[in-house]
């Protein structure tokens, strides 16, 4: 019997030690490698291909958010499980829109983590309980002001923040001092990873 291939991605030790021993006790699963970055989980993925990406969304250099929509993007048959201590983040609806095959939160039993993994793997979507949707629910945390759907919207459009504050009527300093606090709401690092998630998310339209 082929073995289910799996590729932990987590930036703490403890929890892929933990879950390569889990999986360790089931003839049908193995690990075939660990990543504590982003960045690595992208590599392993592409070099590996393994049949389930078992990934963590907090991580240092690219996300698990990022780095899920970088390994669909170039292989788009990648199978992708998010494991999440926010079920209703932004983070969560971008991975999920960019294509994970399914999310669960971290304190999920080690049953339930075993049988998402399999069931990924023959193509299924699972969603645990407690994950919001993006089409569902926004996160409770995720606000974003009427004026700060205006200027993200704008900038989706491939205005720069002058043009902006020109085109709205207000202040260089205010469109600059509202796109930080999007950028802190959203979680994004990019204008790009703004508008990405602002849409899943259902502020501004596509």
């Amino acid at each position: 019997m082929a073995r289910i291939r799996i590729l932990l991605a987590d930036d703490h030790v403890v929890v892929r030690m933990g879950l390569t021993s889990i999986i360790s006790f089931e003839e049908d699963l193995e690990v075939v490698a660990e990543a504590d970055s982003g960045d690595d989980a992208v590599e392993l993925a592409r070099r590996l291909k393994p049949d389930v990406i078992v990934m963590d969304l907090m991580m240092p250099g690219l996300s698990g958010a990022q780095a899920t929509a970088k390994i669909l993007d170039e292989n788009p048959d990648a199978k992708v499980l998010v494991l999440t201590t926010f079920p209703g983040s932004a983070d969560l609806a971008f991975a999920i829109h960019s294509g994970a095959r399914g999310a669960l939160v971290k304190t999920s039993s080690q049953d339930v983590i075993l049988a998402a993994i399999r069931d990924i793997a023959a193509g299924k979507r699972v969603f645990g309980k407690g994950v919001v949707l993006p089409s569902a629910e926004r996160s409770a945390d995720t606000r974003l002001t009427k004026r700060q759907c205006e200027i993200l919207s704008l900038a989706a459009h491939g205005l720069t923040s002058g043009d902006i504050a020109a085109t709205l009527g207000i202040a260089y300093e205010t469109v600059k001092d509202n796109l930080k606090k999007i950028f802190v709401a959203l979680d994004a690092s990019t204008r790009a990873e703004a508008v990405s998630k602002a849409i899943v998310l259902g502020f501004i339209s596509g």
